[in-house]
């Protein structure tokens, strides 16, 4: 199935691109260490300009590249991606979509009388 195309009874909703993850956790990490893009871009051995365009998500990095940038940051390759699943996680979370029980299809919401509520699907 098409990572954009919505199954059987589902809205579509946009996922997050492992690049713009990825390049999140490499900005991030970036700024905490008070580093400058030239700083890193020189010590990673790319260009300014392509570092900026990973860390915006708008480039796809390739596993050297990315430990260069990694090595550079002084991260393990592993601990960013790490971080990556993380976000990914939180951001999935996030957005998880909440079903109302009685305005499902094939639920039953009965109330019982101490206020809990018992559901049946179908």
């Amino acid at each position: 199935m098409d990572p954009v195309t919505p199954g059987p009874g589902r809205a579509a909703r946009p996922r997050p691109l492992l690049r713009t993850a990825l390049g999140d956790v490499l900005r991030q990490t970036r700024r905490e260490q008070g580093r400058s893009l030239a700083d890193v871009a020189r010590d990673a051995k790319v260009s300014m300009p392509y570092l900026s365009e990973l860390e915006r998500g708008r480039k796809e990095a390739s596993s050297e590249i990315l430990a260069a940038v990694c090595e550079a940051l002084g991260s393990d390759i592993a601990d960013v991606l790490a971080d990556v699943r993380r976000g990914l996680v939180e951001e999935n979370a996030q957005t998880a979509r909440v079903i109302r029980l009685d305005t499902a299809r094939n639920i039953s919401v009965r109330r019982r009388g101490s206020g809990d509520v018992q559901c049946l699907a179908a």
